[in-house]
């Protein structure tokens, strides 16, 4: 018998680790993008709804794990420098992009699973 209601759903979430951190998932993709599209680290978590030492900690990270930088500084200029994604940063933002595409399309097809699904689960011990 199946009780599933629409609250029955698979949830894929595409990260890439380095050890134990996180060297990419929807989160930081995004904020490659809002990096990319700003041109600066605190208007890209402005954007994102990031304190700056959040979006600080996120670009040190990815730094940290890739074999290159992903997000650099620009130093100088009218309004006293900012970030760009490397060459180097949108490679890896484009096959991450492609990967979780791919994995996507490999989610298609559960709804027979899903529908075994309660809609909650029973309460512990009460089966």
């Amino acid at each position: 018998m199946t009780d599933r209601t629409d609250t029955a759903r698979l949830k894929l979430r595409p990260q890439i680790l380095s050890g134990d951190e996180i060297a990419m998932g929807p989160g930081k993709a995004a904020l490659l993008d809002a990096i990319a599209e700003t041109g600066s680290i605190s208007a890209a978590g402005r954007r994102l709804g990031m304190s700056y030492r959040r979006t600080w900690l996120l670009v040190d990270a990815m730094n940290r794990c890739w074999a290159e930088p992903l997000v650099a500084a620009v130093t100088g200029g009218v309004k006293g420098g900012g970030a760009r994604v490397t060459p180097f940063g949108a490679a890896v933002r484009a096959d991450y992009a492609a990967w979780a595409a791919r994995l996507a399309e490999a989610g298609a097809g559960t709804e027979p699973l899903l529908a075994r699904l309660r809609a909650e689960p029973l309460a512990p011990g009460s089966h």
